[in-house]
């Protein structure tokens, strides 16, 4: 069982560079194991993560599709998509390939905050429940590739919600896993536009997604809603 790590990349120049040079370590227990930058940017996001060794792909704009494009370029039998603003715990890479050895074939971490007001704390703590509207992106998936080409990959007609999509349909063919372990991530976007106020919007966007709204209505909320 050999690790891919898949990031999808969009205009990270502030971002990829200290995730890189927190995971690129946590590699060498497991020397096979390869990172691919899957990247759309139109900055030098692809130059910063060409310092590291990992691979670095082009790909249309679009996160379902970046990570497809990692997906297809990837080597590894066990495939872990990863936020570049999210730090996966420490250890993950021996973490997931012994989750995969003791029959997990998809699954994610735990999620917390880099922001320790109580309030962040607490989005945090739910993510440990094992309900679809507590999942997202930002606690990083894996999915071993033989599941991943059987469910279709990421849906790339969808322009928001493409994380909660995939994960309904890996539920259909194997159970989903919720390590104990806690990925951090970023807090950058509930600063920019509230604690309260954010997470009312993404409340809406999961209810806009239950009840079958246009995508393009929901993503014309989403940008008219979030900085």
């Amino acid at each position: 069982m050999t690790l891919s790590i898949i990031i999808p990349t969009y205009n990270e120049t502030g971002t990829i560079g200290p995730l890189l040079s927190r995971i690129c370590p946590g590699t060498r227990t497991q020397p096979e194991t390869e990172i691919i930058v899957s990247d759309a940017s139109d900055d030098n996001t692809a130059d910063i993560a060409s310092r590291w060794p990992v691979r670095v792909i082009a790909s249309p704009k679009g996160r379902a599709a970046q990570m497809n494009r990692g997906a297809q370029n990837a080597k590894g039998s066990l495939l872990y998509f990863l936020h570049a603003d999210t730090l996966p715990p420490s250890g993950f890479v021996d973490t997931l390939l012994q989750a995969h050895n003791e029959g997990c074939q998809a699954g994610c971490f735990r999620m917390t905050f880099d922001d320790q007001h109580w309030l962040m704390q607490s989005y945090g703590w739910f993510t440990r429940l094992p309900l679809t509207i507590c999942r997202g992106g930002d606690q990083s998936l894996f999915v071993t590739k033989q599941l991943f080409e059987r469910c279709g990959g990421f849906n790339e007609s969808l322009q928001v919600m493409e994380d909660i999509e995939i994960i309904e349909r890996l539920q259909r063919y194997a159970h989903f896993h919720i390590l104990p372990q806690t990925a951090v991530t970023s807090a950058r976007k509930y600063h920019r536009n509230g604690r309260i106020r954010l997470q009312a919007i993404f409340a809406c966007m999961h209810l806009f997604y239950t009840l079958g709204f246009d995508q393009d209505i929901m993503a014309d909320f989403y940008e008219r809603n979030i900085s």
